[in-house]
């Protein structure tokens, strides 16, 4: 018996207004507000309590032709479950379209990156002056040419000016 009449006390208690009054200043309550705060400015109300007022219509209005009535504004209709289910898997497909497209740039960064220390790998041995062993066309093992250097050197130069 006590539960229930706790009970009963909690929901009054639920029952807050908030409203604006005429200096702007917010104002919470557990009673209405005043009837000149117009309904606009009433922010919160227990449910069921504020409810427009009604409009009444003059009888020679309602005689009035169709072209002065105002244009009835259409409300939104909850969106449907296909609807939901429609908007969830679109947004599941951006953001798998941009996980691929990130994971596609962290790799071409990180080739790129491994190129540009492979060419400055290349271009310190080369600058060390040791001899490069090369394979000639009829298959016998050389050496590299001064010339032949300085050339895979300038390519290397090339290459290197797009690394950062």
């Amino acid at each position: 018996m006590a539960a229930s009449a706790l009970m009963a006390f909690v929901t009054l208690a639920q029952a807050q207004y908030m409203w604006i009054d005429e200096k702007g200043i917010k104002q919470f309550s557990d009673r209405a507000p005043p009837p000149s705060i117009p309904l606009k400015n009433i922010l919160k109300a227990p449910p069921g309590v504020l409810t427009a007022p009604p409009v009444l219509v003059p009888s020679d209005v309602a005689a009035a032709p169709a072209v002065a009535a105002p244009i009835a504004v259409k409300a939104k209709a909850a969106p449907t479950m296909a609807d939901r289910n429609t908007d969830f898997n679109r947004r599941q497909k951006e953001k798998a379209d941009f996980e691929l497209k990130e994971k596609e740039e962290r790799d071409v960064k990180l080739a790129k990156a491994e190129h540009c220390d492979a060419l400055r790998l290349s271009k310190r041995t080369f600058e060390s002056g040791e001899r490069i062993g090369v394979q000639q066309k009829n298959g016998d093992r050389g050496y590299m040419t001064d010339e032949q250097r300085a050339i895979e050197s300038a390519k290397i130069d090339k290459n290197l000016a797009g690394c950062k």
